[in-house]
């Protein structure tokens, strides 16, 4: 079972962003996953799309167990860079007026969009993910990113030579002030005498800390010199760039963020200096949209994904965690039966 809730406020922004897209324009993809005729699912994605090995792809695995196991009809389009309001508009009305029910936008982005497409097309329901829409046909899809940041905390206190620990963040702002919360929360409680020095690719409105590898490369190096040893990085594409200045470090550990970035294609050969990625699990939401409507019971309002659901989570890739997982496990019990209580601000 996972716990619903109703949030009053909207989230603020993913912290996983995508990827810097390379095209100039829109991309589109299509698949008649059946010819049975049931329903047809709209995704649209933010900047980086399908292959961005983080957030996006997340979602992607649950449209795509949505084909394998439905059979459903899909269509994908993905944003590119500096493009307007209007374009997010047109790409979900695009969707909706074609026929595809339901319509769901990855990311923070698309939310003043899909409140405005959303009450022109009353009888599709939409998905929301990572923000909240007040839209009475809207599902929103959140996640308690806090609370994967904390295990990742203790994680990185356990594995800290000297507890010197790092965290960077994309973009000075809210949601990923949540990652940084939890994670200092999560050190702290398991090593009081650790320190957390935290960092911030851009701020206000600039996005650019979430797509610029370099930017994360010279902020993980400029910690390592200083003799931090575990490097978390919630910046979306840049936090490749983290990983890459980590595993040049020997004895240095790097945690990932939104996928399992240790089995990233483009990050693979860092693996070994990956000690675990926090994993919000998208593709459950999207998968559980999709049957609603298939099923004639569309989910709307607000869906906290918990670390109490697997929502959120640690992945295990490469054994790196073998050795301190009970005290992960004690952690996330205490979390999930209330002893622990997680902070969502600094």
């Amino acid at each position: 079972m996972r716990r619903v809730s109703k949030i009053t406020a909207a989230c603020a922004v993913t912290a996983a962003l995508a990827l810097t897209a390379t095209a100039c324009g829109e991309s589109s993809t299509g698949d008649s996953g059946s010819d049975n005729g049931d329903i047809k699912v709209g995704m649209a994605y933010d900047v980086g799309g399908r292959g961005d090995n983080s957030f996006n792809d997340s979602a992607a695995r649950g449209l795509d167990k949505a084909k394998a196991e439905l059979g459903v009809e899909t269509k994908e389009l993905t944003a590119k860079n500096g493009e307007t309001p209007a374009d997010r508009e047109q790409r979900l009305a695009s969707l909706a007026e074609g026929g595809f029910n339901p319509v769901i936008g990855v990311g923070f982005a698309y939310k003043d969009a899909i409140d405005k497409v959303a009450a022109k097309y009353p009888k599709t329901t939409f998905g929301l993910v990572d923000s909240v829409s007040e839209a009475k046909n809207v599902d929103s899809i959140v996640f308690t990113e806090e609370q994967g940041s904390y295990l990742a905390g203790v994680a990185a206190a356990l594995k800290s030579k000297d507890g010197k620990i790092g965290f960077i963040g994309g973009v000075d702002i809210p949601l990923i002030k949540k990652f940084a919360a939890g994670f200092q929360q999560g050190v702290k409680e398991t090593k009081p005498n650790a320190t957390v020095q935290i960092q911030y690719l851009s701020t206000g409105t600039d996005m650019s800390g979430f797509g610029a590898p370099d930017k994360g490369k010279a902020a993980a190096k400029g910690m390592l010199d200083k003799g931090i040893d575990v490097v978390y990085a919630a910046a979306g594409g840049s936090g490749a760039g983290a990983i890459e200045a980590v595993a040049a470090k020997p004895g240095a550990w790097a945690i990932g963020v939104d996928s399992d970035q240790a089995k990233d294609p483009a990050l693979s050969k860092y693996a070994g200096s990956i000690l675990t990625s926090v994993v919000k699990n998208v593709d459950t939401g999207v998968f559980e949209l999709v049957k609603s409507v298939q099923d004639g019971k569309p989910m709307t309002g607000t869906h906290t994904y918990s670390l109490a659901e697997d929502g959120v989570s640690l992945t295990t890739t490469g054994d790196h965690l073998k050795d301190i997982q009970a005290q992960i496990d004690e952690a996330k019990k205490k979390i999930v039966d209330g002893q622990i209580k997680v902070a969502t601000t600094l």
